[in-house]
């Protein structure tokens, strides 16, 4: 009686726990949990530019200048279907009715870029008067100014002028690419403008006669970092901006802007000017809760992955798979602490890439270890985090990818986005905390359809938690790769001396800054 009193009161338990984790688990909604499936593998899956005729000629040009004959999967998903919401003109909806806004998740490195930099422009070659149409926003300095030169090359034989607000250059000589003075007012200088969040808002703010109660697409690029970002509450000031009134609004006024709103027969008698939401990212959030705060309308999602429901795994992802680039193979390097620098030391001497990319999880620890293969020697080396201003990072960037430098020491600053060419190697100094975090370093080689490698470093008490985070991020299983205590053994006289100079560096420094 004893042991069935027991059986019961197990099974009850156990009921419970199935009962309590049923409940948290999430609701996602249709098009969430059943995206328009985009093939990700960017060398087989290629779709020439002829089979999508909707672009224009001129473009068309434009891109085989370039050297481009095909375009990436997710390219030939996306853009399709925002040429055909342009399709009644940029001004309109088709049909009256507003378009509906496209959230893109796709792997580093596939092409979302020109995913929306050629349907925007496109869509706006037939723009009479200059306004600010198109918005991009973006979390950083450098990714702006990647954004802005790829929208100035397809916009080159245009009209259409773009505009770049990031803060490295003083807010008035921001403000005279924006806005002109005139007898009557001001005039717009620009249809398309790439910003930072802060700098945007100032210019909302400062910026007489700057407005966007024309805008026709909001771009979010990098999106889930901007949705972490919303403290910022740059999104709310845009979108009061776009739907600002200048007058009493008339239900009838040709093209006057209206909050979307359920499509009915009177929402569509009156044409109204879209704003239609484009996001991009290579790690999207699944957390509906969060997607809300973007204000959404009837959005349809496009993904590489296929969704899971599921809790989230505390980096806003739903237990979801994250995709990465096909080209990319994945090392973890097991190590004690003090043979960390060894193990970097040895891997870039042994693989000699012209191009490796190291991240380290905080500013100090990638000065620290900068400092220490200087000191090291027969390594090209640079650092690149805030300790540098905008300008500085720009020079590195170009020097790097000009081949000058060998070993680029980084903080997470260029983990989103910056497309470097021909990075080979990409080496995790420091383990990252979340799989979002991994999927954007590593992202940063086999980039286009390349081939790259990813190595991991890990101490003993990180390995099991790290390998079972990414294995249930979806990540590809991680390779095993011992380095033994006699292949680093040449390298410790070297290192020891340059340890010793290291510290000789950093007591100097810490004597200037007292100074």
């Amino acid at each position: 009686m004893r042991g069935k009193e027991i059986s019961g009161s197990t099974h009850f338990l156990l009921w419970k726990k199935a009962r309590d984790q049923a409940r948290v688990q999430p609701f996602l909604p249709t098009w969430l949990a059943e995206p328009s499936h985009v093939r990700k593998n960017v060398t087989e899956d290629l779709v020439p530019l002829e089979d999508i005729p909707e672009v224009h000629p001129d473009l068309q040009k434009q891109l085989r200048a370039h050297g481009i004959s095909s375009y990436f999967p997710v390219q030939a998903a996306v853009i399709p279907v925002l040429l055909e919401s342009t399709a009644s003109g940029f001004l309109v909806g088709r049909g009256g009715s507003q378009p509906s806004d496209l959230c893109v998740s796709a792997p580093t490195g596939s092409g979302k870029t020109l995913a929306f930099v050629i349907p925007v422009v496109q869509a706006l070659l037939q723009r009479v008067v200059c306004h600010i149409r198109a918005l991009v926003v973006l979390p950083t300095k450098e990714l702006a100014q990647q954004v802005s030169k790829v929208f100035s090359i397809y916009t080159d034989t245009t009209p259409l002028r773009v505009a770049l607000v990031t803060g490295q250059k003083p807010l008035a000589k921001e403000q005279e690419s924006l806005v002109q003075k005139t007898a009557n007012g001001y005039r717009c200088l620009a249809d398309i403008v790439v910003a930072t969040p802060g700098r945007l808002v100032d210019h909302i703010d400062q910026t007489p006669g700057f407005h966007l109660q024309q805008l026709r697409f909001l771009i979010i690029d990098e999106a889930d970092r901007m949705i972490d970002s919303m403290h910022q509450s740059w999104l709310p000031r845009v979108v009061a901006a776009a739907f600002q009134s200048k007058g009493p609004l008339d239900p009838c006024a040709l093209l006057q802007r209206r909050q979307p709103s359920a499509v009915t027969a009177a929402s569509t008698c009156c044409p109204q000017m879209p704003l239609q939401k484009l996001l991009f990212s290579a790690t999207l959030t699944q957390d509906p809760e969060k997607l809300q705060q973007l204000g959404l309308h009837q959005p349809r999602l496009f993904s590489t992955s296929v969704a899971r429901r599921g809790p989230e795994d505390g980096d806003g992802n739903s237990n979801g798979k994250y995709a990465f680039p096909a080209g990319l193979t994945h090392h973890y390097v097991p190590c004690s602490l003090s043979s960390k620098p060894l193990v970097i030391l040895h891997l870039v001497l042994k693989m000699n890439f012209p191009r490796i990319l190291c991240f380290t999880n905080s500013r100090e620890n990638s000065h620290r270890l900068f400092l220490l293969v200087q000191a090291f020697g027969g390594v090209n080396v640079a650092e690149f985090s805030s300790r540098y201003g905008p300008g500085q990072r720009k020079t590195i960037l170009k020097q790097f990818e000009q081949g000058k430098i060998q070993l680029l020491i980084s903080t997470d600053a260029t983990a989103r986005g910056i497309d470097v060419q021909g990075v080979e190697l990409v080496v995790n100094y420091d383990a990252p905390q979340y799989p979002r975090t991994y999927v954007h370093r590593v992202g940063r080689t086999a980039r286009a359809g390349q081939t790259g490698q990813a190595f991991t470093l890990l101490l003993k008490v990180q390995e099991r938690r790290f390998l079972r985070m990414l294995s249930d991020a979806g990540t590809p299983k991680l390779e095993r790769h011992e380095l033994s205590h006699e292949l680093l053994q040449p390298l410790v006289l070297r290192y020891e001396e340059a340890l010793s100079q290291l510290e000789k560096t950093v007591k100097e420094e810490q004597k200037q800054k007292a100074a």
